[in-house]
């Protein structure tokens, strides 16, 4: 099978190009910020929406799994400046796009948010909702099969967001677990190997053409049930400092998760278990392996 990967050198998608490269013949697509040839696959440096970068990809790919796609028309050129074939075109979105306070376990069919909100995160999400239309409609007109997976908070080995790597670092250079006070919000979180062996189920998966998955863990955390996996994880002794939200963003702690039970917003994972047999890391587990990933960088 021959996977056209679209971005896939940072986070998720590295660790999909790391899983799929010893089973597949991988093409990478992407800037060049970090070279990919010791996972054995082809690399093509370029800019995505410069139609020159697609030249270099004259074979015709089985799948593209596309993880960087954010403004309209983003899809659109890729398959406008493609010369090869494609037969199946697999985007990664967010489940960001859902309606905000439509309440209970958002599924699939959950409509999506039409209001544009200020800032990088609405222009974030305006985009990937606004790339799912774009897919469906530029996957028809050329006959190809579109799959759409809609990630929870991704977190894991390689993750560059300011989330766990953050706290793992306090604790591995300062001995310091922060517990945060008044935070009540509640969250989903996906271990990125999770996320990136959903891709794998999807590929040339006839069952999974025309649909959308949403990748998360069972069990809804809070920044407590986050903070005491971290210290499960941690080997060492720990001194715990109480901070409260306001204290916590004067210290330049981040808070990157729902503070509030009126910011709270949660998935259903039901599709992605019944459809694709996705069997998901518990947290515990999966925060403990970041743990090990993240102590070597740190020490």
């Amino acid at each position: 099978m021959k996977i056209l990967v679209i971005g896939g050198s940072y986070f998720y998608g590295r660790v999909f190009v790391m899983l799929a490269a010893g089973k597949y013949e991988v093409t990478v697509v992407n800037r060049g910020t970090y070279s990919m040839a010791e996972f054995g696959v082809k690399q093509v440096t370029g800019d995505r929406r410069k139609a020159s970068t697609w030249g270099a990809c004259e074979e015709d790919y089985d799948v593209a799994v596309d993880f960087c796609a954010y403004e309209k028309g983003d899809i659109a050129a890729v398959l406008e400046n493609l010369p090869a074939g494609i037969k199946q075109y697999i985007f990664i979105s967010t489940v960001d796009v859902y309606e905000r306070g439509a309440g209970g376990l958002k599924d699939e069919c959950t409509p999506f948010e039409k209001r544009v909100f200020a800032g990088e995160a609405g222009a974030y999400i305006a985009g990937k909702a606004a790339l799912e239309q774009e897919l469906a409609e530029e996957c028809s007109k050329r006959g190809i099969h579109y799959t759409v997976l809609r990630p929870a908070v991704l977190y894991g080995p390689f993750n560059y967001a300011p989330r766990e790597s953050v706290y793992i670092r306090m604790i591995v250079q300062n001995h310091i677990l922060p517990r945060i006070t008044g935070a009540s919000g509640k969250f989903q979180m996906v271990y990125v190997k999770d996320g990136a062996e959903a891709i794998v189920k999807c590929l040339l998966n006839e069952k999974t053409y025309g649909e959308a998955y949403n990748l998360c863990q069972d069990r809804i955390l809070t920044y407590d049930l986050f903070l005491d996996g971290l210290k499960e994880a941690a080997d060492a002794e720990l001194q715990e400092i109480t901070f409260s939200v306001e204290n916590a963003m004067a210290q330049g702690i981040p808070l990157p998760f729902p503070l509030t039970e009126a910011e709270t917003e949660l998935y259903s994972n039901e599709k992605s278990k019944r459809e694709l047999g996705m069997e998901y890391t518990d947290f515990n587990e999966g925060i403990a392996k970041a743990y090990r990933a993240f102590k070597g960088v740190y020490q």
